[in-house]
């Protein structure tokens, strides 16, 4: 974003706001889904609100501007207030990525519709478009902190889930980091996500 912010400011001014909502709205979702599935945590924790101080941090918001990865606040719930724990847990985790589906979705079809008439503001949308698209697929691997670690732990054996969950508090991290360093530069989850990505765009747009 800082790149962008340099070559084309006027792009970055609509680009990096709808990075920014879309993170927010992201995490909105999740907190939305737990407390309609019984769970009053984020409620209480102030997460049931589309403000974006409720969902962003300040470092992720950061790392957003200066890198490629960045991150918003996890929403955090109790699982031992949900009446099935392991597909309620599948529920709220899929709920960021569908939500990123669904803006990208709705800016494909302001755009295949032409709504917008300014070139430089198609280009911005479409960024936004395409970043939600990332957002959605990379948030899918099964990888703890991502939303794919969860959905994967509700779909295997509670044994197996209880030893992946053992696994990736002890190194989950680690193989996130190494999942998005650059190796002969381009990182591993771009090669993983990127095709998916690219193929769910040219549908969309």
């Amino acid at each position: 974003m800082y790149q962008l912010l340099l070559s084309d400011p006027l792009i970055f001014l609509v680009a990096f706001p709808g990075l920014l909502l879309s993170i927010t709205i992201h995490e909105f979702a999740h907190a939305f889904i737990a407390d309609k599935l019984g769970d009053p945590t984020p409620r209480v924790q102030g997460r049931l609100t589309l403000d974006p101080r409720a969902h962003l941090e300040l470092l992720g918001v950061a790392m957003i501007f200066f890198t490629r990865f960045g991150w918003g606040k996890p929403v955090q719930y109790d699982p031992y207030n949900l009446k099935e724990p392991r597909r309620d847990t599948a529920l709220i985790a899929i709920a960021g990525p569908i939500t990123n589906l669904v803006i990208a979705t709705t800016l494909a079809l302001v755009l295949r519709l032409g709504l917008v008439s300014a070139a430089w503001l198609a280009e911005a949308l479409g960024l936004v478009f395409y970043i939600n698209i990332v957002l959605a697929i990379f948030n899918l691997i099964p990888v703890f902190p991502l939303d794919g670690s969860k959905i994967l732990m509700s779909l295997i054996s509670p044994t197996q889930a209880i030893e992946y969950e053992n696994f990736m508090e002890k190194y989950g991290i680690l193989v996130l980091i190494a999942l998005i360093m650059p190796w002969n530069g381009i990182s591993p989850a771009s090669r993983l996500v990127m095709p998916v990505v690219n193929l769910i765009a040219g549908f969309l747009l």
